[in-house]
């Protein structure tokens, strides 16, 4: 069974763990960071260290860290990499995390490491397997008659639990209706990510929006 390791900061990372508790089959262990972090980590080693984390985190096959600080971040994903951790994935973006430097780490290491804005981007990579047959970009199975919908399946849902949130609300809906009503449901899910411009929760919607329209299609195929 694979076993994921989740680094929280403050409410980051909690909605992940409750995701994976209830909607899969995998073994979760989690530790957390503080929340408020100094804006500059001189020896971000030395610091991770003095932390005193739940270190059995890192005795896991796929780590993903909400730690979303630069300095950290690379220290995690050191301490991975000797742990021989086989993925790493980190949320928040190339804004909390310098990408060059991870990048290098990921050839040190021969690890994989993912930085994503949000986590419904997910693409199975060999490495994340299993992670991305629960977790990742979702995908639906909608069954319709008479052009109302009369249940959404998710078999492969955004970590934060969208997804779920989205199927439950659109059964008993109009079919031509359902595609924008779905991202609506998602920019209206208290997800975290970012809001106001155009990634972020915006891109989460459109990628919603998009499954639900697959899912009709291929019905309708069949």
């Amino acid at each position: 069974m694979t076993r994921i390791g989740v680094i929280s900061r403050g409410k980051y990372g909690n909605r992940l763990i409750d995701t994976i508790n209830s909607k899969t089959e995998m073994e979760v262990v989690q530790t957390s960071v503080p929340e408020m972090l100094p804006e500059f980590i001189d020896e971000p080693d030395e610091f991770l260290k003095g932390l005193n984390i739940d270190n059995s985190v890192f005795d896991s096959n796929i780590l993903i860290t909400y730690s979303l600080h630069p300095d950290l971040t690379v220290a995690i994903a050191h301490a991975a990499g000797k742990a021989g951790v086989k993925a790493l994935i980190v949320p928040g973006g190339a804004s909390k995390a310098p990408v060059v430097e991870l990048e290098g780490i990921a050839k040190q290491y021969d690890m994989l490491i993912e930085v994503e804005e949000i986590c419904c981007t997910l693409q199975e990579k060999p490495e994340t397997k299993e992670l991305c047959s629960y977790l990742a970009s979702p995908v639906l199975d909608i069954d319709v008659d008479k052009g109302i919908i009369r249940s959404v399946e998710v078999l492969c849902g955004a970590p934060c639990g969208s997804t779920w949130h989205m199927a439950k609300e659109l059964v008993e809906m109009k079919v031509e209706e359902a595609p924008a009503r779905a991202g609506l449901l998602i920019q209206q899910y208290p997800c975290r990510a970012v809001r106001g411009n155009m990634g972020g929760i915006h891109e989460s919607a459109e990628i919603h929006k998009k499954a639900v329209e697959d899912a009709i299609r291929k019905k309708r195929e069949d």
